[in-house]
């Protein structure tokens, strides 16, 4: 406890700051690396005319609440304030449009990686380019905008992620980690930066619309995990402390996306491994050792957050709709007089559905709060359905919402291991779905017929992975690679508890996956008359 409290009070800590879907999550981290506070504040996205967002003012009210929980959390365990850290690293959800004009003012409301209104721009890109454009990657959302006709795009002088904007409101550099970078536009891994010769096929694309800029005008500079990303300013720390006790002059690494610090969380980076994250979307990403043979549409080519590529499996929905029953039974628990802890209530119905039949014994569900890439929907409709002869018991009930929330990531693992024959020797679980000990892991093992492990840190999630960025800023050795550094300085052989896939379930989740498959017209109907 003491030599904690001096760390902090000599500013021998990282810390690091991820805006996740649900939750902004601060996580601070002494000299071995380990989380010593943290602090979160929970926020949503809005659906305003049609498009998924988060208002900017939101991003720094529930970024000063969180830091101010941090903070608190601080003074609580160790009596000390918190007015200095180490190195600071900043990341959030990947993806997604935030279009600046030449005065720094936003042209339009931020449109989130959640939006799927851009299929016209992602199937255009990926002919021109040779390479797979989801829906959901900025130049996706760029290219729609300029294909609409929208009057902002001849405005535009900067185009970032929302990891990147925070990070150049609190240090003035318009930079972004080479993970981040490669949701907005394909990055040439050999150079780390984003791939010339495509950069130049777009260019000559909008040639004839007569915009005054080209596109790497508008793009951020690309720096991998290391490189020095500037300091906090004075403006920067009122922005997060707008009390004044956080001291500027604190040195950033590259800002990053969800994915990169979820690499680094799980010790992820190096070829033949991978990790799945599982909250409010879920995405598999496994680092490769060569290219793939073709492009997938249902496959994403992102990098680790030192350039290596890795095909990343991605869908926009995941525990959404499992979360919303989880409360309609917390609802009801309180209408009885038993009211439980949110934790307590997890666990309870997790647990429960251990006990159902391998195939759900009949129950179907579909989770699509919103559109869902890999299964061709723009637009989603939360579902559930059985048979009249179904086994309609709790238990089923529950392991037909973590099937579910699983399924559609298993169509495109399907791919990555049946068709491509990509090895995985290992795979790290990580996110929300992970919580209740045994229950997400081993509905994952059966998913994909691999071995999965879960770390005791699996829960501080992206912002720890933040933190660790921000330390291996400022405390690699000279020419000493992240890999190297995560598995000798920060794990050290951790390799945490797995589980092998039951061969039970998964032939029983091979069996949901048929039902679900099949019945995926009835999610369309649903999404045709329901409004």
């Amino acid at each position: 406890m003491s030599n904690v409290r001096k760390a902090i009070e000599r500013g021998e800590t990282a810390l690091g700051i991820e805006l996740g879907s649900t939750r902004i999550k601060a996580v601070l981290i002494d000299t071995q690396h380990r989380p010593i506070a943290s602090g979160n504040h929970e926020w949503e996205n809005r659906l305003e005319n049609g498009v998924w967002t988060y208002r900017l003012d939101d991003v720094w009210t529930g970024l000063q609440a969180c830091f101010q929980n941090l903070s608190q959390d601080v003074q609580n365990q160790y009596g000390v304030p918190l007015t200095k850290v180490g190195a600071l690293g900043v990341s959030a959800m990947m993806h997604g449009y935030l279009a600046f004009d030449k005065n720094d003012e936003l042209l339009t409301p931020f449109r989130t990686w959640r939006n799927t209104t851009t299929g016209q721009a992602a199937g255009e890109l990926t002919g021109l380019l040779g390479f797979n454009i989801p829906q959901r990657w900025s130049i996706a959302h760029l290219y729609q905008a300029i294909l609409n006709g929208e009057d902002h795009v001849g405005k535009i002088s900067f185009l970032t992620t929302l990891a990147g904007y925070v990070h150049w409101r609190l240090t003035g550099q318009k930079v972004l980690g080479v993970g981040d970078a490669s949701g907005m536009f394909p990055i040439d891994s050999d150079i780390c930066d984003f791939n010339a010769g495509m950069v130049a096929k777009f260019d000559q694309k909008i040639a004839a619309r007569g915009f005054s800029w080209k596109l790497r005008d508008l793009l951020p500079k690309v720096l991998s995990a290391g490189e020095n990303a500037g300091v906090l300013t004075e403006m920067g720390a009122k922005l997060i402390d707008p009390s004044g006790g956080l001291q500027a002059g604190i040195p950033l690494c590259p800002p990053e996306g969800d994915a990169g610090t979820g690499m680094v969380a799980t010790n992820s980076v190096a070829q033949r491994t991978g990790n799945v994250s599982a909250g409010t979307s879920i995405f598999a990403m496994i680092v490769l050792e060569k290219a793939l043979q073709k492009v997938h549409p249902e496959i994403d080519m992102v990098t680790t957050p030192t350039g290596k590529p890795v095909a990343m499996a991605h869908c926009n929905n995941c525990t959404t709709d499992l979360n919303a029953w989880v409360g309609l039974f917390g609802e009801f628990a309180q209408a009885l007089g038993a009211a439980a802890n949110p934790d307590d209530l997890f666990g309870t119905l997790y647990r429960a559905a251990l006990e159902g039949d391998a195939d759900c014994g009949g129950l179907l569900a579909y989770n699509y709060y919103s559109g869902e890439h890999i299964t061709g929907f723009e637009e989603g409709r939360p579902l559930f359905a059985r048979l009249p002869d179904a086994k309609f018991t709790l238990a089923n009930f529950m392991r037909t919402h973590l099937y579910t929330a699983l399924a559609s990531l298993k169509l495109g693992m399907d791919i990555l291991q049946n068709e491509e024959k990509v090895t995985i020797d290992k795979i790290f679980g990580h996110g929300g779905l992970f919580r209740t000990k045994g229950v997400g892991q081993r509905m994952m093992a059966a998913a994909i017929r691999t071995p999965v492990s879960v770390m005791e840190t699996a829960g501080e999630g992206g912002a720890w992975g933040a933190a660790l960025l921000a330390a291996y800023l400022v405390g690699r050795n000279p020419g000493e690679a992240l890999e190297c550094y995560l598995t000798q300085k920060v794990f050290e052989g951790e390799t945490g508890e797995t589980m092998e896939p039951n061969e039970a379930d998964a032939a029983g989740f091979a069996a949901y996956m048929d039902r679900f498959v099949a019945g995926l017209s009835i999610e369309r109907e649903a999404v045709k008359v329901f409004r």
